[in-house]
């Protein structure tokens, strides 16, 4: 079964009912999913600053954490290393970073809609899946 590696933007946009949402799961119908361990946290993080900025309320947040639950996401190591030189020499976050890393490792594209994210990796030669 192919593997596409999915961000926090993708994720979050499918539990969040995003108008992205029905060609995110179209696009992840007959795939493996595949991110960094550090997705699970990023997730939470996102969720906890639209509750902070008064975006989100806590009930919604914790409806959208049970259907997270339910999104079959494999997740695997990266290696910090080499994420940090990708960090470094295309000025991105760690967490960009380990997406990318991840991406090279595992020779599969990214599903992503944070378009600086997309436009790097596509500089990198990795291929973009884009929800359209």
């Amino acid at each position: 079964m192919a593997e596409i590696v999915i961000d926090t933007s993708a994720v979050i946009a499918v539990i969040l009912d995003a108008p992205e949402k029905a060609a995110l799961i179209r696009l992840t119908e007959d795939v493996e999913l595949v991110a960094p361990a550090s997705i699970h946290w990023e997730v939470g993080n996102a969720l906890s600053a639209m509750i902070r900025r008064g975006r989100l309320t806590l009930q919604l947040a914790l409806r959208a954490i049970e259907s997270y639950k339910s999104i079959p996401i494999r997740f695997v190591e990266v290696d910090l290393g080499a994420s940090l030189m990708i960090a470094s020499e295309h000025h991105l976050y760690a967490y960009d970073a380990y997406l990318i890393e991840c991406t090279k490792r595992r020779s599969a594209p990214l599903l992503t809609l944070d378009k600086a994210l997309a436009r790097t990796a596509s500089k990198m030669s990795i291929d973009v899946v884009e929800a359209v």
